[in-house]
């Protein structure tokens, strides 16, 4: 039995190790000048997408201002990236051969999406928690479903642009999984709810695990946006009522 584990264990390892653990070789130096270029943008882009997101929760849901709102908050983090400097789609290295990530991050942000329907249906059974679920699902329930799908990729899409890709590669070498996944969700607070934080720093360290094996922001967007649209077209369906 033993041994059967821990062939089971060395297989889970083996899958594991190419998408989050084991870093890829690469070669993205950058000069002192711009990397301090890319910080400068970095830290603007933070503040106007920060201001935007808190913008985006304060208004009414079923506000149509929400739409323009959402649509310039995605904007903002995909200009500032691509203002900031170089960005990089990453490979992993499958069966001896460098790939490019397309099939393993959708399968992890299914895997991801399956464990936040599970603490869905947890949470709905804590009021204070189903709560404040509720309240950013409202949005959802209140919204255009086919538009709220186009925000949804566009914005999973310019997130990862931004913070797995400028402010990843802002941060420098020293804890950028970490220090990117509390500034990602540091910048959620202006959402004004505790879940889309926690939501955050969950995706955070995930897909800033990616980034850092790949060394690209492919594979993080991948698994944003599919784990988003779990998010969008699953979650409500547990809250309804």
């Amino acid at each position: 039995m033993t041994e059967t584990r821990g062939r089971l264990l060395g297989r889970a390892l083996g899958v594991v190790r190419p998408i989050l653990i084991d870093k890829v070789e690469r070669d993205h130096a950058q000069s002192d000048r711009a990397f301090r270029y890319r910080r400068i943008v970095v830290g603007v882009t933070l503040v106007v997408g920060a201001t935007l997101l808190g913008l985006s929760f304060a208004t009414e849901q079923g506000d149509p201002a929400f739409y323009p709102l959402t649509f310039g908050l995605a904007a903002t983090w995909a200009l500032g990236s691509l203002v900031s400097g170089p960005l990089h789609l990453g490979h992993i290295q499958i069966l001896g051969a460098r790939r490019r990530p397309i099939i393993t991050p959708v399968l992890v942000g299914l895997a991801l999406g399956a464990v936040f329907v599970a603490g869905g249906l947890v949470a709905r059974e804590i009021p204070p928690v189903a709560a404040y679920v509720e309240d950013v699902l409202g949005y959802a329930k209140a919204g255009n479903l086919y538009l709220l799908m186009v925000i949804t990729l566009v914005n999973g899409i310019a997130e990862e642009l931004f913070f797995r890709g400028a402010l990843f590669a802002a941060i420098g070498r020293k804890r950028p999984v970490l220090i990117s996944t509390i500034v990602y969700a540091v910048a959620t607070i202006a959402g004004g709810n505790p879940m889309l934080v926690f939501a955050a720093a969950v995706l955070g360290v995930v897909v800033g695990l990616q980034r850092r094996a790949g060394g690209g922001v492919l594979a993080p967007i991948l698994t944003h946006i599919t784990w988003s649209m779990i998010m969008l077209l699953v979650l409500p369906r547990l809250f309804q009522g």
